[in-house]
């Protein structure tokens, strides 16, 4: 089981990012949140395991069809995140 922080820069925001991400870290078996940051980037945190976690990183640097990918920072973290995956 691992979790990681991703914050994800570009053309994120209003582009159904943070929708498309939970379906993607559902698809995968994965618990965690995404949201949006006042500074425009999209902030996803993901739980579950390593080999998810990491097809999920490969996915945000694409995103969504109309999203616009920059970056992705990725930080590691050992906190177990609720159950489900939560848009905010």
């Amino acid at each position: 089981m691992t979790g990681a922080r991703f914050l994800v820069s570009g053309k994120v925001q209003g582009v159904f990012f943070r929708a498309s991400a939970r379906n993607q870290a559902l698809k995968r078996g994965l618990r965690g949140y995404a949201k949006n940051l006042s500074d425009g980037r999209v902030e996803v945190v993901a739980c579950g395991d390593s080999a998810a976690v990491d097809e999920l990183e490969q996915w945000l640097w694409e995103g969504p069809p109309e999203a616009r990918v920059d970056d992705v920072v990725r930080h590691e973290f050992d906190n177990d995140v609720p159950s489900g995956f939560v848009v905010t």
